[in-house]
């Protein structure tokens, strides 16, 4: 007879059904992937970064493959949160799936607006803060690599949110430990990691960079040793769940970071590989555990044997 699997995790007071997220920016609000996979299957639909007004993005070519992983630099290209409220939410309130909207900022005026506007709306079951973003008040330092930066951020969304509050680290700073236990200090209810690492690519045809802003973000199979050591070293300074990404194409990768100390999961790259894969990444955990007789995903949490 078939064992039955627990499958349940939580992030905070959030209870997904499942530990395998989208990552924000390769997902969209997954109404383009609804084609292919049936949303009801995942953990949540993490959404594109939302800012208070429309951002434009970085000018073109902003994508180029790379050695087992891509560069990207869109520039977090968005409609503004109202207009996201007033579309892709109101399809995504049709949707059986818990909704984590990543929210970005140029200020921290900027995030805590959208975050207070996002409160109001009960198809949002969390917020994801993007500290990677450039803060136009300090001259364009990321926020999340300057540990009172990423503290007043997460302060000032606390705030005015009621809903779990799950804060995104940038893998570019000396010590991501340190950014962690700044955030949790400041009532992030759970961190995610990693973000994109900086990184270049020349075409040597023509002697250019082959992104229109030279520099974007290293994402993919390439950066996943590197995602798994930060994963496994945030967990284990922080009391708060981790969730962990950074080059997740299977479901035994997936396994790996958990391993490392995540409570769940995203899947991002691989999405523009195969739009199944979010899919079959929960499907392939499940089986995992049945195989090995293991009665709840959440025993894989920290499981390491060092």
């Amino acid at each position: 007879m078939n064992q039955t699997v627990n499958m349940k995790v939580r992030l905070g007071s959030l209870e997904l059904r499942n530990p395998v997220l989208t990552a924000s920016g390769t997902f969209a609000a997954g109404r383009e992937y609804s084609d292919f996979i049936d949303l009801s299957t995942l953990g949540a639909v993490v959404t594109k970064g939302v800012s208070l007004h429309p951002w434009a993005g970085n000018a073109s070519p902003r994508i180029a493959e790379t050695a087992s992983g891509m560069l990207n630099s869109i520039g977090l290209q968005n409609p503004g949160v109202e207009a996201f409220c007033a579309g892709d939410l109101l399809w995504l309130a049709t949707q059986d799936v818990p909704v984590i909207v990543n929210v970005s900022g140029h200020s921290v005026e900027e995030y805590v607006a959208v975050a207070r506007r996002l409160e109001s709306e009960p198809t949002v079951s969390a917020l994801e803060v993007n500290i990677s973003c450039p803060n136009v008040d300090e001259g364009g330092m990321a926020f999340g690599t300057s540990c009172p930066a990423a503290a007043e951020v997460t302060r000032a969304v606390r705030a005015v949110t009621s809903k779990p509050l799950i804060v995104k680290l940038s893998p570019n700073v000396t010590d991501i430990t340190e950014i962690a236990r700044a955030v949790e200090a400041e009532g992030a209810d759970a961190v995610s990691l990693i973000n994109t690492l900086l990184g270049m690519a020349i075409d040597t045809r023509t002697f250019r960079p082959k992104l229109a802003r030279a520099v974007g973000g290293l994402s993919g199979p390439a950066i996943k040793p590197v995602a798994v050591r930060m994963v496994w070293q945030v967990a284990s300074a922080v009391q708060i769940p981790v969730v962990g990404m950074g080059g997740i194409m299977t479901a035994d990768d997936a396994v790996e970071f958990m391993l490392a100390g995540a409570t769940a999961v995203a899947v991002g790259t691989a999405n523009f590989v195969d739009p199944t894969t979010t899919s079959s990444v929960a499907q392939g955990l499940e089986a995992f555990c049945r195989e090995r007789s293991i009665q709840s995903v959440a025993e894989l949490t920290g499981a390491v044997r060092l």
